[in-house]
C-alpha cells in the first residue's frame, strides 16, 4: 500500500481537500501569469487581498474570477492590509456581500507595514467577532504555540503561523516554535509567509503542518509556472516523508551494509 494511499484529506471545516498547496495572486505581472502558475501548482484553494483585487464588480477591465473559477477552486478572501480589527472585519463582510454568501476567510490584522508581524492582540478580538458572525476563519499569526493555541480555542478552522516575515523569502526561521504549533493542534496548521523556495515548503511538511500557502515564492520566481509546479512536488515530499517517518540522527557512523555474513579477504 502506498503512503498516499494511507493518508488523509486536507479537512478545513467541512470542506475535504486532496491539494495541500494553498495559493496567492498577488505580485504576477499578469492575469495570464497567474493563471498559468496557478493551473501548474494544482492548488485547489487561492486567496486573495480583498482590499487590492478586482473581481469583477468594475466594467472597466477583467477581473480576477474571470480568471480563477469559483466552480473549480476554493476561493479564499484575506483582510491583507488591516491594521485594525474593525477593519478586518468590515472587509470579511465585503467579500462575503461579494461573493454571495462565500463564509471562509484568512483572517491577517498586521502590526506594522515594515515587518507586516500580526498584531495578536487585535487578531484575537477580529477572530472573536467573524466567528460570532458566522465565518470559517483561517487566521495568520506569530509562531508563538500559546497564541496558536489560544485562536484554535476559540474557534478559528485552521491555524497559519508565519514561517517568516511577509514576501521575505527567509524560511522556517523558528522550526521549533513551528514544531511545538504542529504537535499540539488538534485543528489544521499551515505555514503561511516566508517561504522562498520549494525545500522550504518541504520542511514545513516534514514538520508535521497540514500544509502550506505561498505566494511570493512563484511570483517572484525567474519563471513562476515551473515554481509552481516544484511547490506542488515539495509538498507531496514534505508530506510522505513525514508519514513515512526519517530515520533516527546517529552520533556516529552506521554501514549500510551489514558486517554479518561479509566475504573476509
Amino acid at each position: 500500500m502506498s503512503v498516499q494511499d494511507v493518508d488523509r484529506p486536507l479537512m478545513i471545516g467541512n470542506r475535504s481537500f486532496q491539494s495541500r498547496l494553498l495559493v496567492g495572486t498577488g505580485k504576477y505581472r499578469d492575469y495570464d501569469e497567474t493563471a498559468a502558475a496557478i493551473e501548474a501548482s494544482e492548488a485547489e484553494i487561492v486567496t486573495f487581498a480583498v482590499r487590492r483585487t478586482t473581481l469583477g464588480q468594475s466594467a472597466d477591465g477583467p477581473g480576477l474570477l474571470d480568471i480563477i473559477s469559483p466552480e473549480r477552486y476554493t476561493l479564499l478572501p484575506n483582510t491583507a492590509g488591516c491594521y485594525t480589527a474593525k477593519d478586518a472585519v468590515r472587509t470579511c463582510h465585503l467579500a462575503r456581500e461579494l461573493l454571495d454568501g462565500h463564509n471562509l476567510v484568512k483572517l491577517e490584522v498586521l502590526g506594522d507595514s515594515e515587518t507586516l508581524y500580526p498584531n495578536v492582540v487585535e487578531t484575537l478580538k477580529a477572530a472573536d467577532e467573524l466567528l460570532s458572525h458566522g465565518f470559517e476563519v483561517m487566521v495568520y499569526t506569530s509562531d508563538d504555540p500559546i497564541v496558536a493555541k489560544e485562536l484554535e480555542r476559540r474557534g478559528c478552522a485552521a491555524v497559519m503561523p508565519l514561517g517568516s516575515l511577509i514576501g521575505s523569502g527567509h524560511g522556517l526561521q523558528n522550526p521549533y516554535n513551528l514544531r511545538l504549533i504542529a504537535e499540539q493542534a488538534e485543528v489544521p496548521v499551515l505555514v503561511d509567509a516566508g517561504i522562498g523556495t520549494a525545500s522550504d515548503a518541504a520542511m514545513a511538511m516534514e514538520l508535521g503542518y497540514d500544509a502550506v500557502l505561498v505566494n511570493s515564492a512563484i511570483a517572484h520566481a525567474r519563471q513562476p509556472v515551473l515554481m509552481g509546479q516544484a511547490m506542488k512536488q515539495a509538498v507531496t515530499a514534505g508530506r510522505n516523508a513525514y508519514l513515512a517517518g526519517r530515520m533516527p540522527r546517529r552520533q556516529s557512523a552506521d554501514p549500510s551494509s551489514p558486517f554479518a555474513g561479509r566475504i573476509n579477504d
